[in-house]
């Protein structure tokens, strides 16, 4: 069956979200830089809407023109703080944000080019697969500003680069390119700044076009089932959906016997 191409549905706190072939497309659209107008660059709410359709097969997060995100601006924040508003409740809104994102049972691809700073670096950590331009720049430059990664960088960073890698990129504040992120294990390939959109949602094309939703969420539900539960847990889980598909695809399979007969 032919993919589903819808028209930009709707456009929030400058992000935007359409759907291509089964591929849900998130675009930070604050240019030049795609600054996070607020954590929750999108809400929840909203984002739950925008991934519930029950024929998205893949999500694509990028930015629009010549960057990926700059990251939020601090100084919002500063003056978030001195206009007495609740400055926990935003930071734990924008973390819901991405820890939905990160969640999700169907693949979810950053492509990356240009800066990807503070914030930014965030959503892309919290993606599931990272593509990135040669000319890409990355860094957590809120060290610089007196405060630190507020949207779980601290958390996924060490898992990917490692403790005494996170520890430097973070405390330095200092910029590293595409080379240097893919040894760090923050990015997974690097392509040329012209291809990068393409590279991305052609590899979540090729990922998922010819596979059945259901196995795509059971393969993403078994590989987050491996971080967040125990073994022995994780391992029962994946022989029950190993079973619940196998059982599936015989009845298919039979079917297709029978009507051919």
């Amino acid at each position: 069956m032919e993919g589903r191409n819808v028209n930009v549905m709707e456009t929030i706190n400058k992000t935007s979200w359409e759907i291509r072939n089964d591929i849900g497309i998130i675009t930070l659209d604050n240019p030049p830089e795609n600054y996070l107008v607020q954590p929750d660059f999108v809400h929840i709410e909203t984002l739950r809407k925008w991934t519930s359709y029950d024929y998205l097969k893949g999500i694509l997060i990028c930015g629009a023109g010549k960057h990926f995100s700059g990251g939020g601006k601090l100084e919002n924040l500063f003056r978030m703080i001195r206009d007495k508003e609740n400055i926990n409740e935003t930071i734990s809104k924008g973390k819901a944000v991405l820890e939905h994102l990160e969640n999700l049972d169907i693949p979810v691809v950053a492509a990356i080019q240009g800066i990807c700073f503070g914030g930014g670096l965030e959503v892309a950590l919290a993606s599931h697969i990272r593509i990135c331009s040669d000319n890409a720049l990355f860094a957590f430059p809120e060290i610089n500003q007196g405060v630190m990664p507020g949207l779980g960088g601290t958390l996924r960073c060490p898992g990917k680069a490692g403790f005494a890698k996170t520890i430097k990129l973070i405390l330095s504040g200092d910029m590293i390119n595409a080379e240097d992120a893919q040894e760090m294990n923050l990015v997974d390939f690097i392509v040329s700044k012209q291809k990068v959109f393409d590279y991305s949602f052609n590899l979540l094309q090729k990922l998922t076009k010819d596979r059945p939703l259901p196995v795509i969420n059971a393969v993403m539900k078994a590989l987050k089932n491996a971080r967040l539960l125990s073994i022995e847990d994780a391992m029962k889980e994946e022989t029950r959906m190993f079973c619940e598909l196998a059982l599936a695809e015989a009845k298919r399979r039979n079917g297709l016997q029978e009507n051919q007969a």
